[in-house]
């Protein structure tokens, strides 16, 4: 049998055509619904629940993801090289590696002996295992992207899902760079299980919450040896370069990724604007309201990119998200459409906590990095809604 074949059916898309069936006939919402009636349903023009099958592997890719994730952190441990090294007329074991820092380091481990010799061998062999290991995970991570394909679960844009891929593999992602924006919403319906209406989730950039407060986490390797944004960037699409706004990158496409970050407190304190210490990397620009993004809880999801594969996001709390994004709709300064689409997300992913994300209250006592009347004007967002089900 062909690794696109499943039992029954001639190819993995007859199949999925089967799985999905029952969602041919649309609703008056004009979305896809199974004819049974279900008792979870919220009754809205925004919301699009998955189907059991689509569910089902959503926790698949969930669940694959993770065992790929550990096994690249178990492969990870490994990294680096163990060598002879020839000094003074006696051979050494030398471990090369790159620390946190981006810096080239190698240590001895000490003369040749049977002890170190049987080191050699073990680091080898387990490091062979781990590679061995990750190479059939992302084989199975292949097949679970065509189903997820099939099924028609893509969503995140797949250049904002390598650019998050690519933070997260250098360490950067939860460890000193939060997504913000729209993107952010792929997360927050991910762990919703439904959809939100294109509309209001599409988006042509991306936005970097840069927080270096903690130190930021950064994972070299032979090809990026020191921390840069706009090499990493680089890695993902070679046409990415600095604009003129020094913020901000954008490749050929006019895809645009942007460096913010809080304003300064107090403003002549000094603090990191670079991810590293290239002069022509991106520096981040203070923009008012995001230290309530900063000081907000790490909301992590795994949601799906338009190829079917798994990407892992960290943003805000939504329920901070979600204020933000009203106040910033009611701000006289902003653009008049900026304002109308802000205010149908703000709306949007508080329903989404509201009727799928309960175990995230509206207590004020946890949005305390919220001002008072930010906290009130935001809290109808949060009001959950007694609809019947939808057929």
């Amino acid at each position: 049998m062909k690794g696109d074949e499943v039992p029954g059916f001639n190819s993995l898309a007859s199949y999925a055509m089967e799985l999905l069936k029952p969602l041919v006939f649309k609703d008056k919402y004009g979305f896809n619904s199974r004819a049974a009636k279900t008792d979870r349903s919220v009754e809205t023009m925004d919301f699009q629940e998955l189907n059991n099958d689509q569910r089902r592997e959503v926790v698949n890719s969930q669940q694959r993801f993770q065992a790929l994730r550990d096994a690249k952190e178990a492969y990870d441990t490994h990294r680096g090289s163990l060598t002879w090294v020839e000094s003074k007329g006696r051979e050494y074991l030398v471990r090369s590696y790159y620390d946190k820092g981006g810096l080239r380091k190698q240590a001895s481990l000490g003369p040749r002996s049977p002890e170190t010799e049987k080191m050699k061998a073990d680091f080898e062999a387990k490091r062979a295992a781990a590679d061995d290991r990750v190479k059939n995970l992302r084989d199975t991570m292949e097949r679970q992207a065509a189903v997820n394909r099939a099924l028609g679960l893509g969503r995140v844009p797949l250049i904002g899902a390598r650019i998050m891929r690519a933070l997260d593999s250098f360490g950067m992602l939860g460890s000193g760079i939060r997504i913000l924006g729209t993107n952010a919403i792929y997360g927050y319906e991910a762990s919703s299980g439904v959809r939100l209406d294109p509309g209001l989730a599409t988006t042509e950039d991306i936005d970097l919450l840069f927080d270096a407060r903690g130190g930021l986490m950064f994972f070299a390797d032979d090809d990026v040896s020191e921390s840069s944004l706009l090499k990493i960037l680089k890695r993902v699409d070679t046409s990415f370069e600095r604009a003129k706004q020094t913020f901000r990158a954008v490749n050929r496409d006019g895809y645009l990724v942007d460096l913010i970050k809080p304003m300064q407190s107090p403003p002549w304190k000094k603090a990191p604007d670079k991810i590293g210490s290239d002069p022509e990397d991106l520096t981040a620009v203070q923009i008012e309201g995001l230290d309530w993004l900063q000081n907000a809880p790490a909301f992590e999801a795994v949601a799906i990119d338009e190829k079917g594969e798994p990407v892992r996001i960290v943003a805000p709390d939504p329920r901070v998200w979600a204020a933000h994004k009203l106040w910033l709709s009611r701000r006289a300064d902003r653009e008049p459409l900026k304002r109308q689409r802000d205010a149908a997300q703000a709306e949007a992913v508080g329903a989404l906590v509201a009727n799928y994300l309960t175990h995230l209250p509206f207590d004020a006592e946890q949005l305390r990095m919220l001002p008072k009347e930010v906290v009130d004007s935001a809290e109808p967002l949060f009001v959950k809604k007694d609809t019947a089900a939808r057929a």
